[in-house]
C-alpha cells in the first residue's frame, strides 16, 4: 500500500509539472527550448549552411527559455523567475518580439497540444487508487482463542476475488504508465533534437530529467506491487492446494 501511495504521489507530481510557478514545479518539465548561441553544426546535407547566420541575427540577444509540462508551459524571458500558465497566448502577450523572435512559446504550445498525452497517466492514477482502496480491505492481524483456551495472533487470507481484481487493476495501471513514459521520453527526445537542429547555432533544447525519473520510478513501484500481489495470490492457491491434499 505504501508503494502505491508513493507511486500516486510521484505520478501526480509529474502531471503537475509546469502547471504553476510554485517552487520546484517549473523544474518538472518534459522539454525545454531556449536561446543560447553556440557553434553551429555544418553538414553536407545542408542546402544552405549560411542560414545559421540569418537565424543568429534574428535571435540577437534573446535569452528566453520555455519549459513544457503535461498541463502547462513555463517561460523565463529575462533570466529571472518562471511565469507558468496553461494558456500559451497569455504568456506570449507578456513577452516582446525581441525576447522571443523565433516563436519558441508557440512551438512549445504546439508540442503540448499535439504530442503530449497525459490521460493514460490519469487513468493509471485512478486505477492505482482503486487498488489502494481494495488493499485496505484486506484483513489484518487479530487475536483468536484456540481449542486449548490460549490466545494467538491470526491473519486470515484476503478474499481471492478482491485480490484478483486488485492485481488486474494494478497491472493495467502499470501498462498505462509504461506506455506513457515511453511515449513521453521518445517524443521529448525527438522534438528536442528537431528544434535544436532548426535553430542551429542559436537555439538549444533539453529533456527534463526530473520528469523522466518520476515516470520511471512510478512505473517501477507499480510493477513491484504487481509482482507482490501475483506472488501472494499464487502462494495462497498453493497453500489451499496443500491443505486440501
Amino acid at each position: 500500500m505504501i508503494l502505491i501511495a508513493i507511486a500516486i504521489v510521484l505520478l501526480s507530481l509529474l502531471l503537475a509539472g509546469c502547471s504553476s510557478s510554485s517552487p520546484g514545479i517549473p523544474n518538472i518539465f518534459l522539454i525545454s527550448l531556449y536561446y543560447l548561441p553556440y557553434p553551429p553544426t555544418f553538414d553536407p546535407a545542408q542546402v544552405d549552411p549560411g542560414v545559421t547566420t540569418a537565424i543568429a541575427n534574428i535571435v540577437g540577444q534573446a535569452i528566453l527559455e520555455v519549459r513544457v509540462g503535461y498541463f502547462g508551459i513555463c517561460v523565463n524571458a529575462d533570466g529571472g523567475s518562471f511565469l507558468c500558465s496553461n494558456n500559451a497566448s497569455a504568456l506570449a502577450a507578456q513577452v516582446s518580439v525581441d525576447q522571443d523572435p523565433l516563436n519558441l512559446i508557440w512551438v512549445a504550445s504546439t508540442f503540448k497540444d499535439s504530442i503530449v498525452f497525459p490521460y493514460l497517466i490519469i487513468v493509471a492514477i485512478i486505477l492505482a487508487f482503486v487498488c489502494f482502496i481494495l488493499l485496505a480491505t484486506f484483513p489484518g492481524w487479530h487475536e483468536e482463542t484456540d481449542e486449548r483456551g490460549s490466545e494467538r495472533d491470526v491473519k486470515p487470507f484476503p478474499s481471492r476475488p478482491v485480490s484478483q481484481i486488485a492485481l488486474a487493476l494494478i497491472f493495467v495501471a502499470s501498462v498505462f504508465v509504461l506506455v506513457s513514459v515511453l511515449w513521453q521520453h521518445t517524443a521529448s527526445v525527438a522534438a528536442s533534437t528537431i528544434a535544436q537542429d532548426l535553430g542551429n547555432g542559436s537555439v538549444q533544447s533539453g529533456v527534463g530529467t526530473a520528469a523522466i525519473v518520476l515516470g520511471w520510478i512510478g512505473f517501477s513501484l507499480l510493477i513491484i506491487v504487481t509482482i507482490g500481489l501475483l506472488v501472494m495470490i499464487l502462494s495462497i492457491q498453493l497453500l489451499d492446494t496443500l491443505v486440501d491434499d
